[in-house]
């Protein structure tokens, strides 16, 4: 049976944005200091190695992506192949969407909702487990019991301000560890979201 599965690379402080995030400065200003854990010493590739490689196959190994409008319109949709690999995409918003995502065939606009959304990305996804991206996307799975896992990718940084993965939840959530390895580059945690 698929999991859905929060990816996030986050500060110690909880951030996963850091300061100036914007359709302009995507991320914001050294938001590249979260996922330096992943990438090769230029910047410029995705590591195959080590924890960053297991994670790499792990995320690629999913069969759908459920993330919210603004993380996926900051991104182009990622050119409607996320990071490269051929998966659907089903973006939760309450807008249609703009005129670029006709180019991208594999991304579709939900607006009822992230329960719908969750569940057209499971049965697309089959027995592969459904990546989730995004602050508002995470809380929104979280408050109606749709989010099933989250790997956090805890990284030795305080940011100090942008935007924080958990900023408002409506009740308290309980999580069972399910794994950590820890690096030199960060902490990687896997929790289980206890029901």
């Amino acid at each position: 049976m698929s999991s859905s599965v929060l990816y996030m690379s986050m500060s110690l402080d909880g951030y996963i944005a850091a300061p100036n995030d914007g359709p302009d400065n995507p991320g914001g200003d050294g938001f590249v200091r979260l996922h330096e854990w992943g990438l090769t010493p230029d910047k410029e590739k995705h590591r195959t190695d080590g924890a960053a490689g297991r994670f790499a196959d792990e995320y690629h190994a999913t069969g759908a992506i459920v993330v919210g409008r603004r993380t996926a319109e900051q991104v182009d949709h990622w050119g409607g192949e996320h990071h490269g690999r051929k998966a659907p995409i089903f973006v939760l918003s309450h807008r249609p969407p703009g005129p670029s995502v006709a180019n991208y065939p594999l991304v579709t606009y939900v607006a009822e909702g992230i329960e719908s959304a969750m569940a057209q990305a499971k049965a697309a996804a089959g027995d592969r487990d459904v990546m989730v991206h995004g602050a508002y996307t995470a809380q929104r799975a979280l408050e109606a019991g749709v989010l099933d896992e989250l790997q956090i990718h805890q990284v030795p940084v305080l940011f100090g301000g942008g935007r924080r993965l958990f900023d408002v939840l409506p009740f308290r959530v309980e999580l069972d560890i399910v794994r950590v390895i820890d690096t030199p580059e960060a902490t990687h945690i896997r929790y289980r979201v206890r029901r």
